[in-house]
Order: C-alpha cells, then sequence, then structure tokens
C-alpha cells in the first residue's frame, strides 16, 4: 500500500472513530471522572442502529445510536449520583448489564448484517448513510468528516452555553459548584450522558460504514479513545476546551495513521490491543521525558555559568 491509500484509509477510519475519542475528552478530560462504560456504550450504538437501519431508517439508525448511547450513559450517572457508587465501578457495571442487552437487540445472535430477506427472496442490502451520500472511498471520508465536523462545532458551542460551563465547573471543583447552588449531580449525569452519546454516535457510524454490527467491536475501545486523546493532547498541549476537542479528532486520524503503518511491517492483527497499550504509555511518557530533557539543559547550563 502506497503513502496515499495508507493515509486515506486512516483518514476514513480515524474520522470514524474520532466522535468515540470526544467522548473519552468530555469524560476523562472536561469531567474528570474515569469511564469504563465506553466499551459497552460503543456497541450498544452499533446494535441500535443496525436494528433500526435493516428496518429501513438509515437516518433513525444513527440517531438510535447516539440515543442508545445517551441512555447507557444515563444509567453510569444514575449509578453515580443517585447511588453514590464508584465512578469505574458504575462503568463497569453498566458495561456489564449492556453485553445482555446488546446480544438482545441483535435477536440474540453475536452479529446483525446490514441487509434484509424478503420472503422466500434473496437477501437484500439495507441502505445506510453512506450509500445515500455516494458511492466510493471518497464520498464515505466526506461524509464522515461532515459528520464529525459538526460534531466539534456542537460540542464547543455546547461548553460555552450555561449548561456546558456548568459541567465544566463540575469537573474542575464540584464542592465549588454545589456550593454555588448549581444541581452538581445533573451536571455530571448530562456530561456523562453527552460522553457517551457521542461514543454511540461512533459505534453508529461504524456499523453503517462496515455494514454490520458485532458484539466483540467494542473491546478495548476505551483505550483506544484514551490513545487518542493523549495523542492529540501531546500535539497541541492542553489549553482551551475546544483546542482539546479539536485535538482529540486530530489523535483519532494520528493514531489509526500509526497502526496503518505498523500493518505494513507484517504486524499479526491480535497484536494490535498491545500496540495500543504501547502507544499510551509513550504519549503518557511525553510530558516527563520533556520535564526531565529541560532540567537536563538547566544543570548543563548551570555548570557552564560556574565555570
Amino acid at each position: 500500500m502506497d503513502l496515499f491509500n495508507l493515509l486515506i484509509s486512516a483518514l476514513g477510519q480515524g474520522f470514524v472513530y474520532a466522535p468515540m475519542a470526544l467522548g473519552v475528552f468530555v469524560s476523562f478530560r472536561v469531567l474528570n471522572t474515569p469511564d469504563l462504560t465506553v466499551d459497552g456504550s460503543f456497541v450498544f450504538g452499533m446494535t441500535a442502529c443496525a436494528a433500526v437501519t435493516v428496518a429501513g431508517h438509515p437516518i433513525g439508525g444513527i440517531l438510535a445510536g447516539i440515543l442508545a448511547g445517551a441512555l447507557a450513559g444515563l444509567v453510569t450517572g444514575l449509578l453515580q449520583t443517585s447511588l453514590r457508587l464508584n465512578p469505574i465501578l458504575s462503568g463497569i457495571l453498566t458495561m456489564t448489564g449492556l453485553y445482555t442487552v446488546n446480544y438482545a437487540v441483535l435477536g440474540g445472535q453475536s452479529n446483525l448484517y446490514l441487509q434484509s430477506t424478503p420472503e422466500g427472496g434473496t437477501p437484500v442490502p439495507s441502505n445506510t448513510i453512506y450509500k445515500m451520500f455516494g458511492s466510493g472511498d471518497a464520498s464515505s471520508l466526506l461524509l464522515s468528516v461532515l459528520l464529525v465536523a459538526a460534531a466539534c462545532a456542537g460540542l464547543i458551542v455546547f461548553f460555552k452555553t450555561r449548561s456546558g460551563m456548568a459541567v465544566r465547573a463540575t469537573g474542575d471543583n464540584e464542592e465549588m459548584v454545589r456550593s454555588s447552588s448549581i444541581n452538581a449531580d445533573l451536571s455530571r449525569v448530562g456530561g456523562i450522558m453527552l460522553s457517551n452519546a457521542l461514543v454511540g454516535f461512533s459505534g453508529a457510524m461504524l456499523c453503517q460504514q462496515q455494514r454490520y454490527a458485532d458484539l466483540g467491536c467494542g473491546s478495548g475501545m476505551l483505550v483506544v479513545g484514551l490513545a487518542s486523546v493523549i495523542i492529540g493532547q501531546a500535539l497541541f498541549g492542553r489549553h482551551s476546551v475546544s483546542l482539546g476537542i479539536l485535538s482529540a479528532a486530530v489523535g483519532s486520524v494520528v493514531y489509526r495513521f500509526i497502526l496503518q503503518l505498523a500493518y505494513q511491517i507484517d504486524m499479526p492483527s491480535y497484536t494490535v490491543k498491545l500496540l495500543s497499550v504501547i502507544i499510551v504509555v509513550a504519549a503518557l511518557s511525553l510530558p516527563l521525558a520533556k520535564q526531565n530533557l529541560s532540567l537536563a539543559k538547566a544543570r548543563r547550563a548551570g555548570k557552564g555559568e560556574t565555570k
């Protein structure tokens, strides 16, 4: 595969997974909450989208995926605020329960292809938003870019509203928010719902792009999202929320490009998860490496002045 095709493939996959990275950014960076619902809500978005798309409503399938993710986030948020459960435990419980829910949505099977079978006829491929927009990789990429751009713009606008500022303030200092007569529990639940709605949106996009939903597609999605966010942070730094949103989307593309490069050296597919972990650790180590490098330069400069 030449560099151009490698880049196109990375862009295509990167933008499909970008909303999931945005969701992880909202929960981990804005709310400062470790939300482990991601693996489950991603698949929930896929399965809900598949069920509605097969019924003949491709646009409704995308909306169903978003609503499914938001519903998963609602459950996690209520476990945290109403039952006062640990955020990590809340995410694990929701993610575990969603496995059964997703299985039921797919009709008791592990996967579902986007096709319908008329009585006594041959299977007919279901319509998708990508098919409606046009055929070819270029059209699919353009649609994904437009959807991600709309999601980024919507997030940037939202976090400048009163409700968005409340969510940001809850993540910065929840005790201060409570003392300011702002409903911190409502802000937390809303933020987690928004985060998982974006994750479900990503799952729905992937479902319609690859034309099937599978229960195994959510495995390791949290690590992928974290890798995207951390790569974006390493490239752009931690400044405003608006820049953080854009950097998460860019990080998703860069992460996919790194994976595509890894595939070019005949890396086995089962090593992808390990590679994701290595990327996350490497990205997390960059700030410390820069700090140590700066200290080493300062020491050398100090010794030079002493002499």
